[in-house]
């Protein structure tokens, strides 16, 4: 059962801990990297054999399974997908930055410039699981951002064929190339290239802990969005919200992993008596009942504040992953949120809706990271170069002032470089 705290009558540590085991990963991701690295492809289908306990005789997926896959899912779900599409394009649109040039002096002109990067590699979870919607959050922004080539990598199931919903969503996103590689590999892979998959510039995308290391010990070679944990929860709710409501949101991400964590705090002992036993009665009606029970008894918790202002100084303090406003007026309470991933405002916007149709994207930063940065955007696929043009009349202005500060640095040379131009 879910456990009650009231804040302030129990330790700091029981009220924003959280039981994340430890897997000892870094060595094992290490040395696959290094077979990726030495043999390519090979080293690729002889771990899909190991892994996923597939034989490939090709790593890409073909236009004739892009088309029977197409035709294996149901229309009604293939206009879903369009619809979300539709929306998660429609706000990620606002995200794009323009270049901007500025010359208001005379001889001088300073700028800077937005590019995409070359080519970006999509992780996209697989075999036994399948999340379509994962292909379009990672894959939409990358082209509206303008990326010439996106790859994604998924893991096959034992058959050697993903999914065909994986391969539906990413014909509608609009990526490239498809890549039948999961696990710590397919990252190798993305990062440095092999004889079929084209080492990339970006690396985006949720996995398992294997796969979170395998970003973790690339990064520098390419570029990451982020190190991405356990999926979380956190619903403030007054006292006059409706107790199934708030139990199934909470349950809603507690089906994720046993490690995931769904948090309430509210103002009110009576609702969260009536959330504590409500969650209770419909953990039994979830699919995934055994991993949602173990998160909810592990990493679950309900905490009763004093007030609604202090339950938002908690969800500050914890910087959840997906914050939960189930409160009237919600947006009187917009500017007080500091630190969240995702914020769902009033009490008819479950979590669920950013997961697949709304339109704001669903990577986004877990384990406390809100506090510095920030979901999955257009950004993360572009990146910026500055420029500076000065006529020689122009420096001849600054020239002294230039040299003046390098010389406090104690770096001569750089003194020279600007005044030299002015000298006659």
């Amino acid at each position: 059962m879910i456990k009650i705290m009231k804040f302030g009558e129990v330790s700091p540590q029981d009220i924003f801990s959280r039981i994340i085991p430890q897997t000892q990963v870094e060595g094992i991701v290490a040395e696959i990297i290094e077979t990726v690295k030495d043999k390519g492809d090979e080293a690729l289908m002889m771990y899909e054999e190991k892994f996923d306990k597939c034989r490939l005789s090709s790593l890409e997926v073909s236009p004739e399974e892009f088309e029977e896959a197409f035709e294996a899912v149901e229309p009604e779900f293939l206009e879903i997908l369009r619809k979300a599409a539709e929306n998660i394009k429609k706000f990620h649109s606002k995200q794009v930055r323009n270049s901007f040039i500025i010359n208001d002096s005379d001889g001088i002109v300073i700028g800077q410039k937005i590019m995409p990067v070359d080519k970006a590699g999509l992780y996209v979870p697989g075999g036994t699981a399948a999340y379509p919607s994962t292909v379009l959050m990672d894959a939409i922004p990358a082209k509206i951002a303008g990326v010439p080539e996106v790859v994604m990598v998924t893991p096959p199931g034992a058959d050697g064929k993903i999914n065909p919903v994986i391969l539906a969503a990413a014909k509608i996103a609009g990526i490239d190339r498809i890549f039948k590689t999961g696990g710590a590999q397919a990252i190798a892979a993305l990062a440095y290239g092999t004889e079929s998959v084209p080492k990339v510039d970006k690396i985006v995308g949720p996995g398992n802990a294997f796969v979170s290391e395998a970003k973790k010990q690339v990064f520098g070679k390419v570029s990451i969005d982020m190190i991405a944990g356990p999926s979380e929860i956190l619903v403030v709710a007054d006292g006059t919200c409706e107790p199934a409501y708030v139990a199934a949101d909470m349950l809603s991400q507690a089906e994720h992993d046993k490690m995931a964590s769904a948090v309430l705090v509210t103002d009110s002992m009576k609702l969260a008596l009536a959330v504590q036993a409500e969650i209770e009665k419909q953990l039994p009606q979830l699919v995934r009942e055994e991993i949602a029970r173990e998160s909810i008894e592990v990493n679950g918790k309900i905490i009763v504040s004093e007030n609604i202002k202090q339950a938002i100084e908690i969800a500050n303090e914890i910087a959840p992953e997906h914050l939960e406003l189930c409160v009237d007026n919600p947006f009187d309470y917009l500017d007080s949120i500091r630190h969240a991933g995702s914020i769902f405002m009033g009490k008819n916007c479950p979590e669920a809706l950013g997961d697949y149709f709304a339109g704001p994207n669903h990577t986004l930063p877990t384990s406390g990271t809100a506090r510095f940065s920030s979901p999955l955007s257009v950004d993360d696929f572009v990146k910026k170069s500055q420029y500076t043009y000065y006529t020689r009349d122009a420096l001849a202005k600054v020239a002294k002032d230039v040299a003046f500060f390098a010389e406090k640095e104690g770096l001569t040379g750089h003194a020279r470089s600007a005044v030299i131009r002015t000298e006659e």
